[in-house]
């Protein structure tokens, strides 16, 4: 999985006056947690730009006063009016301790469904996998070219021996819906064949 690096320093203070001051500053207040202590350290707020308004999900290389500390972004808080960034947990990571987090799914192919007037549901668009660090994916890549009118895709196609889903093997990731306008060409086949069986069947005439 791709990082992202954030560079910040320790805090000294950790009051709600030190706090303050700080993002008078721009500067946000963070937290690290799953090592021995929690690592108490602030940021520019223009660092988490990338980390947090994007669609798709990073590690974090945390570079605190000189120390590298690899983690995930935990919880974050914005503030109700401004949508300022308030606070952020971090959680660290470890080379030889899965993690849990919540992947992106990216769909690839042309369903035939859709093709023929079907409504694409794409119920699923982040999936919680549990794995080590190194084997976290970028993206989970659902293949959806043979997804007919009626068809669905459900989480036991998309197994891989790096991860763990952390859902019921049923869950449905994307489906295929009939919609009014929709032909299925199953259909259309289905009515040729047996067309084409009822001509073989009848009786041959003569004149």
């Amino acid at each position: 999985m791709k990082s992202i690096t954030i560079k910040g320093s320790k805090r000294e203070s950790v009051g709600k006056v030190a706090t303050k001051a700080l993002r008078n500053a721009g500067m946000v207040p963070c937290v690290i947690y799953g090592g021995k202590t929690p690592i108490h350290f602030s940021a520019e707020e223009k660092a988490f730009k990338k980390l947090v308004y994007t669609p798709n999900v990073y590690t974090a290389s945390l570079n605190v006063d000189g120390e590298k500390i690899p983690a995930i972004l935990q919880d974050i808080q914005f503030h109700p009016v401004t949508d300022k960034i308030l606070h952020v947990d971090f959680y660290q990571l470890f080379e030889d301790k899965e993690i849990t987090m919540n992947i992106p799914v990216q769909l690839t192919g042309t369903s035939p469904g859709v093709l023929n007037g079907g409504s694409l549901r794409f119920t699923n668009r982040k999936l919680r996998v549990k794995a080590l660090p190194s084997n976290l994916p970028d993206f989970i890549e659902a293949d959806i070219s043979k997804l007919k009118i009626g068809h669905k895709l459900v989480i036991t196609s998309l197994f891989n021996d790096d991860y763990t889903f952390m859902h019921p093997d049923n869950t449905v990731v994307v489906q295929v819906r009939t919609s009014r306008n929709a032909s299925s060409v199953d259909e259309d086949e289905a009515v040729e064949e047996t067309a084409e069986a009822a001509e073989a069947a009848a009786p041959a005439t003569t004149e």
